[in-house]
């Protein structure tokens, strides 16, 4: 466990809609994966890295979502009567989360390797950073199609283009989120003020990382587990 945790945010708020059928009855987050909720798999990694508290924002039948994770120990907001996007939604929760620096998370992601979060807390340097995310390079993105979200630089900094795709876990400030008009919003409006700035960074992820965004990625996920475990 790193000896610096932070508040961690998971986005488990959206319909789910590329899943198809499979949540017609269930929000994403619950589908299973190798035997447990996909929101088990991320909310193992928090708590493994010591983050504190931990908040999630639901919406899409939230009712389940609620029931699983309150007996865990997450503060969930409910986001009525619209879906707030990332940015909207994290501006929401910083009541629960505090001022400081927060990890997000997206909870429709598998990964085989180190603790993704670790990684971000003992790299994390806000001298320089306003927001340091994990980036995994394309061929060790299971699932994932297309030419990757963000260049890594050797310095770390990163500017969009081909090369790595985010992985969904990131350290970010949050001043910015104040400075944004719209109520619902994408955190990319303050990536790209980071951006502009220079003090956007990313990390490499070691291991393998699965997208279980739609329903190939279920059994994508489950084998790429049972390799890394053998």
């Amino acid at each position: 466990m790193p000896a610096q945790t932070y508040p961690l945010m998971l986005f488990a708020a959206g319909f789910g809609a590329r899943m198809k059928e499979l949540t017609k009855k269930k929000p994403k987050p619950m589908i299973e994966v190798a035997g447990k909720p996909l929101i088990d798999h991320a909310l193992d990694l928090a708590k493994d890295a010591g983050a504190s508290p931990i908040v999630a924002n639901l919406h899409y039948k939230a009712d389940i979502l609620d029931a699983h994770l309150r007996p865990k120990g997450v503060h969930t907001i409910v986001e009525m009567p619209d879906i707030l996007e990332t940015g909207g939604g994290l501006r929401n929760a910083l009541p629960l989360l505090g001022a400081g620096p927060v990890i997000t998370q997206n909870t429709d992601a598998i990964w085989a390797g180190p603790n993704p979060i670790e990684m971000l807390c003992k790299a994390w340097d806000p001298e320089k950073m306003d927001a340091l995310l994990i980036c995994v390079p394309t061929g060790s993105a299971i699932g994932h199609a297309g030419s990757g979200d963000f260049i890594l630089s050797e310095t770390g900094r990163i500017e969009r283009g081909p090369g790595t795709v985010y992985g969904g876990i990131q350290i970010m400030k949050t001043n910015l989120l104040h400075k944004i008009a719209e109520n619902k919003f994408s955190l990319n409006l303050v990536w790209n003020r980071m951006l502009e700035d220079k003090r956007l960074f990313g990390l490499s992820y070691p291991g393998k990382w699965c997208d279980v965004g739609h329903p190939d990625g279920i059994t994508l996920a489950e084998n790429m587990l049972e390799t890394a475990n053998v």
